[in-house]
């Protein structure tokens, strides 16, 4: 027991250390998490215990697939259903196909080809998720595709897991049972989730504490279920997770959850490197550095295929394809069941655990740097555009077009500014990252694009050599002092305020040439004391004013339904 205890104290606090020194040197954290694994483990030796740790490691997955499935609403989804589920088949396909025929080529006997296959197929949900929600990016088109694409490659991952003991023969018999019981398991969930879950944690909602535990123990009741049933515990918390997360309550779940979320993470890829053992890596380089360029740069590749296939812009498919360039969790717990199994050598989930810790690392840095990558690759991609036939875009602005006023983001301080310019006539255009705010805006003829500020071939369509005025909301600093750059660059008169949520931000702000730094706090402040002045020992005018404010927050409610 005390063993245990000092394994995961001394892994948590090296991964505490580096992951300080990483975001001291803005970098991002998985990298110095995984590295802090190896440093305990395979260098340094101070983790005795590794399987403890493993079993550990296994139950964080389950529960980070919990919060992954909290945070899936299935309703978003619906509009980029064909890229998700058609796409996804065609993306998985591909991948799989690629990565057995290489392992067939590099003389594996079929069925560790297949696990190769498997290997080459599948994203982390989990990675990506966490990287795309750092980013605040989930929300985004291509952040939207991603999820599908994820959610159905987790759907076929869950099939294989459930009929991995029969690989081997492949017999029609276990297999159809076992997937009956799969089907049989998931319907029954789902209607119990629909029929007795709401009234239970509408009940358990009145109380955090109990909110909290019951959403927890509902997340290990179903791991158990699945385990008993011989399916992956992993399952059953996705399961639970997905259920939960359509109940008005998931938002209340999730962030009682998000702790328990942030500390496995941080476990599970800390023993993502105390599992690294290598013995013999000459055997293996050939195979990892075929696997890993095809993971990195394969996988972008496809993606972006499929999704100018399906419509979409290249600058969709290529942020989507960065963000699947990875390993999967599932994949690792596959080869784990498949060494268990004899399926596969040691030397080969060394090199699936290899090939996981190396992707990972590649793609923390790749959506760190998206934008720029992008810019490097724009004109070279223009090519695949021309697979497009169609246009799914939201990007619905004519190029000719010349507006004095451009409104960056339409969210919570945006909604009042466009209220503003629309009484002061001025000829605008919204720019917002959120689809679901462009449809809406669209649906109001509000003139609007959809976009982000970092993205130059947007900014060249807006035209800021001939816009007098820029408001950006967008509360991202580095994308700010770019845009005050770019608009300052095409036009040195024009006026731009752009947003900051900390003193030294707006100072920033301003010294990049920003001519007004807004600072949401401060004009709350101000607001409330106009208004105390206004309504001072005026009863009536302040219930007024209270209708007139519960009007507003309806509409912004209409817009934003999930915003809190």
């Amino acid at each position: 027991m005390l063993n245990i205890f000092f394994d995961i104290g001394v892994m948590i606090i090296v991964a505490a250390v580096l992951g300080y020194l990483a975001k001291l040197v803005k970098q991002p954290m998985i990298p110095a998490y995984i590295f802090a694994g190896i440093m305990v483990g395979p260098i340094l030796g101070l983790v005795t215990d590794i399987d403890t740790i493993i079993l550990l490691s296994e139950i964080g997955i389950a529960f980070l697939l919990f919060s992954v499935g909290l945070e899936l609403d299935l309703k978003k989804l619906k509009d980029i259903g064909a890229v998700g589920t058609i796409g996804s088949l065609i993306h998985m396909g591909l991948l799989f196909l690629l990565g057995y025929g290489i392992a067939r080529w590099q003389h594996f006997i079929p069925i560790q080809a297949v696990y190769i296959g498997i290997l080459l197929m599948f994203s982390s949900t989990m990675v990506v998720i966490k990287l795309l929600s750092d980013k605040k990016e989930l929300d985004t088109l291509h952040g939207r595709i991603v999820i599908a694409i994820l959610l159905m490659q987790d759907v076929v991952a869950i099939i294989i897991m459930s009929i991995m003991s029969n690989i081997g023969s492949l017999t029609a018999g276990p297999i159809l049972l076992s997937l009956a019981k799969g089907i049989g398991v998931f319907v029954l969930a789902l209607v119990i989730g629909r029929v007795v879950f709401p009234e239970i944690f509408k009940f358990a909602a009145k109380n955090q504490e109990l909110l909290f535990i019951i959403s927890v123990g509902l997340c290990l009741l179903f791991s158990m279920l699945f385990f008993t049933l011989g399916f992956s515990i992993v399952i059953g918390a996705f399961l639970a997770g997905v259920i939960l997360g359509n109940l008005p309550y998931n938002l209340e779940i999730s962030g009682r959850v998000k702790p328990l979320k942030d500390f496995f993470a941080v476990l599970f890829f800390a023993t993502l490197g105390a599992e690294l053992v290598i013995t013999n890596f000459s055997q293996i380089a050939p195979i990892f550095i075929i696997l890993t360029i095809l993971t990195v740069i394969g996988t972008p590749l496809v993606t972006l295929i499929i999704c100018c296939l399906f419509g979409y812009k290249r600058k969709t498919g290529f942020l989507a394809g960065l963000a699947l360039s990875q390993v999967s969790e599932f994949a690792l717990i596959m080869f784990a069941q498949g060494f268990k199994l004899g399926h596969i050598s040691d030397q080969l989930f060394s090199l699936a655990i290899l090939t996981t810790i190396i992707t990972v690392t590649i793609t923390a840095y790749l959506i760190n740097y998206e934008h720029k990558l992008y810019s490097l690759f724009s004109k070279p991609l223009l090519i695949f555009e021309k697979l497009s036939k169609t246009n799914k875009e939201l990007s619905l602005v004519k190029e000719e077009k010349i507006h004095d006023t451009i409104l960056v983001g339409y969210d919570r301080l945006g909604y009042n500014i466009q209220r503003t310019l629309e009484k002061l006539k001025k000829d605008y255009i919204i720019v917002d990252f959120n689809p679901d705010t462009i449809k809406k805006l669209n649906a109001r003829g509000i003139p609007c694009i959809y976009g982000d500020i970092e993205d130059l071939e947007l900014l060249e369509k807006l035209h800021l050599d001939k816009t007098e005025l820029v408001i950006s909301t967008a509360p991202t600093i580095s994308g700010n002092i770019a845009l005050i750059k770019r608009v300052k660059e095409a036009n040195p008169d024009a006026t731009v305020m752009a947003t900051a949520l900390e003193i030294n931000d707006a100072l920033k702000l301003y010294d990049s040439g920003a001519d007004y730094a807004i600072m949401p706090h401060y004009l709350g402040g101000e607001r409330t004391a106009i208004l105390l002045e206004d309504i001072s020992g005026d009863f009536d005018k302040l219930i007024n004013t209270k209708i007139s404010h519960i009007r507003e927050l309806n509409i912004k409610k209409e817009l934003h339904p999930h915003h809190k």
